[in-house]
């Protein structure tokens, strides 16, 4: 199965530009050359950083700055051979002498299988006090100067055709489906994890800056401990230069999860996440509004979120178990 993210690699127009700001964004650098740097956080995943012609695979479809690869970890390597001959039906697999398989995916994104021992990441968030529910009694909380994220929990894509795009994950990679956007795009996550979601495919047309309709890197969700930590990494980028947020600090209404998404030299967004809904098999994905999806609540509200949306969500008619899928039509929210 696939326990995460191991390696995401950019193609970017300045490597010692793009260092720094990883550098200030809290991830630890592994080392670094004129022509290429590298990080290694917590969980073992990697992050490289190289030049545009460096990081490009032939044939691909991906067009723009940014994530240029993804490579998706495995638990053994039996189960790397189990997928690779799925994928090699159809396509090109490149093998590495490690064992590590290439191949591109049904929207031209390069993508890799390695076999991953990914370590465990323990978090100690600081307990909350609310009203008469104490659970911090003569402790002050911690004082932070910079975030170091711990684990990359998510890439996100445009694509011409979120549902041809996810099945592909679904069919050849065992992803599961957790939510759909209506309209937007679909959320993912590899069979491996927990995190709501591994993948997001956004939908490539929509009339929003920056999407054409072509297959474009987005963003990359770097995990953090929690609102302080996020917070704090936002002002330490601000004072050492780096453009600020343009949407601030908010929750996601799908996954629950609070972010914040700052410009990235790298392309795209780099997002901080935290506090992300937990899934395993027994989760029934929803269908939801667009709208009223996006953000319980966002610091910069965006014209689009201007109006109150719809109080719109679903289960998804497909997910239901058989024995309530006569309520499946009205259960609404």
């Amino acid at each position: 199965m696939i326990n995460g993210i191991e390696t995401i690699i950019y193609g970017v127009e300045d490597v010692a530009l793009c260092t720094r700001y990883f550098v200030d964004f809290g991830l630890p650098l592994a080392s670094s050359t004129p022509q290429e740097s590298s990080f290694e956080l917590a969980e073992g995943s990697q992050v490289i950083i190289r030049s545009l012609d460096d990081a490009r695979t032939e044939g691909q479809s991906l067009v723009g700055y940014g994530v240029q690869k993804v490579i998706y970890g495995v638990s053994s390597q039996r189960h790397l051979e189990a997928l690779v001959a799925k994928i090699a039906v159809d396509r090109d697999v490149r093998r590495d002498p490690d064992g590590s398989a290439h191949f591109l995916d049904d929207d031209g994104i390069p993508l890799g299988l390695r076999v991953f021992a990914r370590q465990s990441v323990i978090g100690a968030p600081d307990p909350l006090n609310s009203h008469d529910n104490i659970q911090r009694l003569n402790i002050h909380r911690k004082w932070r100067t910079q975030a170091h994220p711990k684990t990359i929990q998510h890439v996100v894509f445009t694509s011409p055709d979120p549902d041809r795009g996810f099945a592909f994950y679904r069919d050849r990679l065992g992803f599961k489906l957790s939510d759909v956007q209506r309209g937007f795009g679909i959320f993912a996550r590899a069979d491996g994890c927990n995190s709501h979601h591994t993948m997001y495919w956004f939908k490539a047309d929509l009339p929003f800056p920056g999407l054409d309709g072509k297959v474009r890197f987005n963003h990359t969700n770097f995990g953090v401990e929690d609102l302080d930590e996020v917070m704090t990494g936002a002002n330490y980028m601000q004072r050492r230069g780096w453009e600020k947020s343009h949407w601030g600090l908010g929750r996601h209404r799908i996954a629950s999860s609070l972010f914040l998404y700052l410009p990235c030299p790298a392309g795209g967004e780099a997002e901080y996440g935290t506090d992300s809904d937990a899934l395993d098999d027994s989760w029934v994905p929803r269908v939801w509004h667009s709208s009223f999806g996006t953000a319980s609540w966002v610091s910069n509200l965006p014209e689009f979120l201007m109006d109150d949306a719809p109080w719109e969500v679903q289960f998804h008619e497909e997910y239901v178990p058989p024995a309530t899928s006569v309520k499946k039509a009205d259960k609404k929210w």
